[in-house]
């Protein structure tokens, strides 16, 4: 009896073992298949090929664009056209990464584009978030949020006397202080209970920190031309810091 139920225990966990294996396999495969038509779904916005976005998206789809726009397939299909005349270019996915469970899978990638402008050439990148289904028709996407990834602007070098004018102290509030001071060759800013961060100048009197590409220090002046604090913008809204005598 004892063989019995040793040998019923060892089939038992080598058919438990093959089951996860099949799975694990069938999910692999899915990461391709999903993989594959994210690329044809970005090579489809290059070359204006809407009868691709019309077979994989979902009839209930639901996609957000990187303005903030919600589009549905609709919309979608209808948008996805040639490239105008003087204008090319290609979208590469990358960094490519799939969770498949059962019949509904998320996946996150990032969309390379190169583009050729009337001479110009663009790069751009965006981060985007797709949830797939698998209907009787194969994977379809059911909903998409893409991220512009931002990066930091071109830096111009101030003069030694513009550096002069940004350096001082400036206040949130009475116990938040940001300090800015020369530190050659560019700028340093210091907020009270944080390490020191170096700044960089995006134009005259817009300056930004390397690394936080979602914000700008856009300097205020007065009627008399002398600065009188800056605005930290975040997307479109703003903190404002005094400058401090």
């Amino acid at each position: 009896m004892r063989m019995r139920r040793t040998f019923w225990s060892a089939t038992a966990l080598f058919l438990l073992a093959i089951s996860f294996q099949s799975k694990a396999r069938a999910a692999d495969n899915a990461a391709e298949i999903l993989e594959r038509q994210t690329q044809e779904l970005m090579d489809a916005v290059t070359y204006g090929k809407a009868d691709v976005w019309d077979r994989y998206m979902d009839a209930n789809a639901i996609y957000t664009d990187e303005s903030g726009s919600i589009i549905t397939k609709a919309q979608m299909v209808k948008d996805v056209k040639p490239l105008a005349a003087g204008v090319s270019g290609n979208i590469k996915v990358t960094e490519f990464k799939a969770v498949v469970q059962g019949s509904t899978a998320v996946t996150t990638h990032l969309d390379d584009e190169h583009e050729n402008y009337h001479g110009h050439e663009l790069h751009c990148q965006y981060r985007t978030t797709d949830t797939w289904i698998k209907t009787p028709q194969g994977w379809r996407l059911l909903g998409g949020q893409v991220l512009a990834v931002r990066t930091d602007p071109p830096a111009i070098q101030l003069t030694s006397q513009q550096m002069d004018e940004y350096v001082g102290r400036y206040a949130l509030t009475p116990e938040i202080i940001y300090e800015i001071r020369k530190k050659d060759p560019a700028l340093e800013g210091h907020q009270t209970g944080r390490q020191p961060e170096s700044i960089r100048a995006e134009v005259a009197d817009m300056l930004f920190v390397p690394g936080k590409p979602r914000y700008r220090k856009v300097f205020l002046r007065g009627p008399d031309g002398h600065i009188t604090g800056f605005a930290e913008r975040r997307e479109a809204w703003d903190l404002i810091w005094k400058r401090l005598p």
